[in-house]
């Protein structure tokens, strides 16, 4: 079953046409990253990852967390663009989020920009914010996009969007 785009407004992109193989595009906009009640991230260094269907994944430099905020934890995956992640339990103020944040420490060619940063799931955390605007977490836990007002859809990660 193919999706039904949404239409798009003013300002918005959809993720319809954003590019497979996925884009890496630097950004300027400020993201905050927000977990047990402390600021764990905030900076305006964002890169976002573009791929058809799927909100876009913001990645922060690793030296923008809170010392302390980002452990490194057990397990792996493999995306066949980007290569092997590994994870991090991710730490603020009384909170702990397990496996919330990962990264590309040897990120295939064409990635190498995403080598020293970060990318963090928004459902664990108390709030993500990108200039102002807390965002929702890409559906089904798989999947880390952070969707915004600027963003249609639908995006991929819901029941019934595997095929897509």
């Amino acid at each position: 079953m193919r999706p039904i785009r949404e239409p798009v407004g003013p300002g918005q992109e959809s993720v319809w046409d954003y590019p497979r193989p996925p884009r890496v595009e630097a950004v300027d906009a400020r993201v905050t990253i927000d977990l047990g009640g402390d600021r764990i991230a905030d900076t305006r260094d964002v890169v976002r990852v573009l791929e058809t269907s799927h909100p876009p994944v913001y990645y922060l430099p690793i030296h923008a967390f809170a010392p302390g905020a980002l452990v490194p934890t057990a397990g792996s995956s493999f995306c066949e663009f980007k290569g092997a992640a590994r994870y991090f339990d991710v730490r603020g103020g009384d909170r702990a989020a397990h496996r919330a944040a990962w990264n590309y420490p040897t990120p295939s060619p064409g990635f190498e920009v995403l080598r020293d940063r970060v990318a963090v799931y928004a459902g664990p955390m108390d709030a993500c914010t990108v200039d102002g605007e807390r965002v929702l977490p890409q559906p089904g836990g798989f999947y880390g996009g952070w969707i915004t007002s600027m963003v249609a859809g639908p995006v991929k990660g819901a029941p019934g969007t595997m095929g897509w």
